[in-house]
């Protein structure tokens, strides 16, 4: 397995998650740019982060610890997308393919961490 983040397909799907989290936060009352918006954001710019930062470490224990970050990043932007639907700041639609895009990234995440776990030590 490749330690290049540009060669692994659930860092590019986590890209992809963030600018499309970026275009719907736009959607977000002025209110919450502050609160729920920059929250949201935090959250899924630290998915592709951290896989890039763990790719960089030397040992496959921080590599996975990043990982470990990244995924519970996913798990937050999931429940924040979930939350702004239930607050009626999102339309269902607009969050759906946020959501489905931010399970898919959670799976190749977990796998990732299966197969880090398959380095020497």
């Amino acid at each position: 397995m490749s330690r290049d983040p540009s060669k692994l397909q659930v860092f590019h799907r986590a890209h992809q998650l963030a600018l499309d989290v970026y275009r719907v936060t736009d959607r977000l009352p002025a209110s919450e740019r502050y609160a729920l918006s920059a929250q949201m954001r935090r959250a899924v710019v630290s998915i592709p982060t951290n896989i890039v930062e763990g790719c960089r470490r030397d040992t496959a224990k921080e590599y996975r610890r990043f990982i470990e970050v990244a995924l519970g990043s996913a798990c937050e932007v999931g429940y924040l997308l979930h939350l702004a639907v239930d607050l009626e700041f999102l339309e269902e639609d607009a969050a759906a393919a946020c959501r489905e895009c931010t399970d898919h990234v959670a799976r190749e995440l977990q796998n990732l961490l299966k197969a880090v776990a398959q380095f020497p030590a």
